[in-house]
């Protein structure tokens, strides 16, 4: 759902997020009783007035100066796992130490920019001088890529309420955040049909037996298997698994014009997710691109490919380049697989190879488009059933006087 807002609510976010202190309302009715205490003690020249002026006057500034007192000297660390994916929540831990070393800070409450992957506030009653306290949270990062500044701010009301007093912090790690890797629309659904298709071109003629199967027409008979086909009475053919692994090529090409961005991430998620789960399973898998060329296991691990494809983008006018192995499975990311088709990657029949062009994540769209409807769709209706609720509401009502007025 779309949230629009005017210009005022703008300059408003704007204007509260930058100010360093902002009044709370118990500020302004203490400002406001203050100025009231003020006059009276000018207009009546009372000297009682005048000591209770000065005592409220006293206890606005000592407020002042313990809240920025209770932010001084607050140091925030964020301590992360090694390995984060976008769109899945991961268990992290903020360390916040207190350099003073006598002095402790009270009611502090952590906040994090929508950049920094922290979605709720965290609140410290008190952080004794000289300590650091370490608190669980999940943080969540909705995109790919390398972040390097996130924003954090602390604030406090301590001691009296009077003013929200805000700090702004910058954690300079730098966060490598892999494309998603949880399952989208028609991704498992396409790694069982790879993986059937893998399993398939896998069968040739090597040492180690394979399986039992039926005769197919045209097959040699120097593979039969006498026993099996004498107890089934069908032929039946001794098959043997080929004396090497066949690795799986996967390309995805960055030549992508600059309509098919939408395209070109919903590849990189895909290619992302194949190879982890295919390398999950023991394939070797080789990876390339056009600037990018790397084989698992011998040259590299899962997270090789996964920190490549956080950072990759698009390299309009760059062609890729041909195949330069045979006997392999290739799964092909192009937006325009002609080309692909023409430079010899793909066979004729199909067979050991799967191109996925601008039309391979239509089921994504779809299902994502269907979300939204169905989300404005159920809205609708629970507007239009309120409606009716309080139409019932008020006819009846309405009837109900009627019966009871007299006549």
């Amino acid at each position: 759902m779309t949230t629009f807002h005017t210009p005022y609510q703008r300059l408003k976010a704007s204007w509260s997020q930058g100010l360093r202190q902002q009044v709370t309302r118990a500020g302004l009715a203490y400002t406001a009783t203050l100025l009231v205490v003020a006059l009276a003690a000018f207009l009546s020249a009372n000297n009682l007035l005048f000591l209770i002026l000065a005592a409220m006057l006293s206890t606005l500034l000592i407020s002042g100066f313990i809240s920025r007192l209770g932010l001084a000297g607050l140091e925030l660390d964020l301590v992360l796992p090694e390995h984060i994916s976008a769109r899945r929540k991961v268990r992290a831990a903020i360390r916040l130490k207190n350099l003073k070393r006598w002095i402790p800070s009270f009611s502090i409450h952590l906040a994090g920019a929508p950049e920094s992957g922290l979605g709720s506030a965290l609140y410290f009653p008190a952080i004794p001088g000289g300590s650091a306290l370490e608190e669980a949270v999940d943080l969540y990062f909705p995109r790919r890529g390398a972040q390097r500044e996130r924003t954090f701010q602390f604030s406090t009301r301590f001691p009296f309420g009077f003013a929200e007093r805000r700090e702004l912090v910058e954690a300079r790690h730098e966060i490598l955040v892999y494309p998603c890797l949880d399952p989208q629309p028609g991704f498992e659904a396409l790694l069982a049909s790879v993986s059937g298709e893998m399993e398939a071109f896998r069968r040739g003629r090597g040492d180690d037996f394979y399986r039992i199967r039926p005769y197919e027409a045209l097959e040699s008979a120097r593979h039969v298997d006498w026993k099996a086909t004498a107890h089934t009475g069908d032929l039946q053919v001794r098959e043997f698994a080929q004396e090497q692994d066949h690795r799986v090529v996967m390309y995805l090409d960055l030549d992508v014009p600059f309509e098919a961005e939408a395209w070109f991430e919903s590849a990189v998620e895909c290619s992302a997710f194949l190879a982890f789960r295919l390398a999950g399973h023991g394939a070797h898998v080789r990876f390339r691109t056009q600037e990018f060329d790397v084989t698992l296991p011998e040259e590299g691990n899962i997270y090789t490919i996964l920190k490549y494809l956080a950072l990759v983008s698009p390299m309009g006018g760059r062609p890729p380049s041909a195949p330069d192995e045979i006997n392999t499975f290739q799964i092909v990311f192009s937006a325009n697989p002609k080309r692909m088709a023409a430079l010899g990657w793909g066979t004729p029949d199909g067979r050991g190879a799967r191109m996925l062009g601008l039309d391979a994540f239509a089921e994504k769209d779809a299902s994502t488009k269907k979300d939204a409807f169905a989300e404005k769709d159920a809205s609708t209706k629970k507007d239009v059933f309120a409606e009716n609720d309080a139409l019932t509401k008020k006819d009846a009502f309405a009837q109900k006087s009627a019966s009871d007025s007299p006549l």
